[in-house]
């Protein structure tokens, strides 16, 4: 199976969100390192950093993953937003490697009217940009599969090729499969048969080495919807067979899989244990 765990918070010093993982069953957290409502960051203090570090140490979490804010779009057309994204995007990066956290999710951007093309391009150049100047960080960065909302890049497992095609360091990228945005996209995965079509396609367009990080959600709305709503395992429309088949494949035994679902953190622990049921002994 893969490692499972949940999206936690930091509130009260960057160590509690390992202590919150701990007390949900986690085995892999994700964490926002900075506030999302805001563009200006505080730097991350050195005993903040070696709080997190140490209570990671001595616990039984086996992975964590960051994801990035929202605020930050690196395929923006406009100049000064932009260069924000960039400037806050290699922040993030920062603060992974100070953290010793191996991955960096992030949805890859909009291109708010112009074109795809023009859009990837941009997501591209800046990745390029940014890791030319952080030779020495260690992170992979994974694009997040997105479900296709308006003019949101990602949604198709050819955009995040050309996306990594133009990134000059590829070893440093990765992806991010998010279940429900996939879903709503239009891959279907609700039976045995569509979900190893799916995961095929991966492997020939993108693949599956660079598979590093699930998200775990089932979808509100329908399939090829492009609308981008969590919900429960086994509450959706995406249904119970995929992530059966996802928990057993021993493809993804060593991929954090993490939940996003609604509800806090009563389902989380709900949702976990029913993961849990589906795996075979």
């Amino acid at each position: 199976m893969g490692i499972l765990g949940a999206h936690v918070s930091i509130a009260g010093g960057m160590e509690n969100a390992v202590r919150q993982g701990m007390s949900l069953g986690c085995d892999a957290i994700q964490i926002f390192t900075r506030n999302q409502r805001q563009w200006a960051s505080t730097p991350l203090a050195e005993d903040a950093v070696l709080a997190f570090r140490r209570a990671w140490a001595a616990s039984p979490i086996q992975q964590a993953v960051i994801h990035d804010s929202y605020l930050i779009n690196l395929a923006s057309p406009d100049a000064e937003l932009l260069k924000k994204s960039r400037n806050a995007f290699a922040d993030e990066m920062q603060r992974a490697d100070l953290l010793r956290i191996p991955y960096l999710v992030f949805h890859p951007g909009s291109h708010k009217g112009t074109d795809g093309a023009s859009g990837i391009g941009r997501i591209s150049e800046g990745l390029n940009d940014i890791l030319a100047k952080q030779p020495e960080g260690k992170i992979r960065l994974l694009l997040e599969t997105t479900a296709g909302v308006g003019d949101s890049i990602g949604h198709t497992f050819e955009q995040l090729r050309s996306i990594i095609d133009g990134v000059e360091k590829k070893e440093r990228m990765g992806v991010c499969f998010d279940t429900a945005h996939a879903f709503a996209a239009g891959y279907d995965m609700r039976t045995e048969k569509s979900y190893e079509k799916t995961f095929q396609q991966f492997e020939e367009i993108v693949g599956l080495k660079k598979l590093k990080v699930f998200h775990l959600n089932d979808s509100k709305t329908d399939l090829g919807s492009r609308i981008d709503r969590h919900e429960n395992i086994g509450d959706g429309y995406l249904g119970k067979t995929a992530f059966r088949a996802l928990v057993n494949d021993s493809r993804f035994l060593h991929c954090p899989m993490i939940l996003e679902t609604p509800g806090g953190d009563v389902f989380f622990k709900k949702n976990l244990d029913l993961l849990r049921s589906f795996i075979k002994t």
